[in-house]
């Protein structure tokens, strides 16, 4: 155990999220997520939503520059409650949404794919890792 730490954050995702560098991406994917076809490391947090992921990810991870957070456009192109969670969660109100086949092209090139419990579709963050310690991680 350690104090501090959200309590999502498993070892085996804090040991991903530390390696991960400048500009790398993190995948937190929904249940419906084609995680272990896309993605070459994968962990799964069942029993949870893709914005208490995304929520305990930003409390040791720094955002990247704009584009800092992608989301998958919903098939209308309206923004859908779980998106607003989502960018909500991230600290951001400026997500960028990205087309389906777009995203699961983005995610490919992911360092990590976090699978969640999450069935609401639509359910997906990309987020790019920021400079950890810079002043504008604060």
């Amino acid at each position: 155990m350690l104090e501090g730490i959200h309590p999502l954050l498993t070892g085996e995702l804090l040991l991903h999220l530390d390696r991960m560098g400048h500009s790398d991406a993190v995948v937190i994917a929904d249940a419906h997520f084609p995680a272990w076809a896309i993605g070459a490391r994968v962990v799964d947090l069942p029993g949870t939503t893709t914005p208490e992921v995304v929520a305990a990810v930003r409390t040791v991870l720094p955002l990247d520059d704009a584009p800092a957070l992608d989301l998958m456009a919903s098939a209308d192109g309206e923004a859908l409650d779980v998106q607003r969670e989502l960018a909500a969660a991230a600290g951001t109100d400026a997500p960028r949404f990205i087309d389906r086949f777009e995203y699961y092209e983005q995610a490919k090139r992911a360092y990590l794919v976090v699978r969640t419990g999450e069935t609401r579709t639509y359910g997906n963050a990309l987020l790019r890792k920021g400079v950890v310690g810079h002043p504008s991680a604060d």
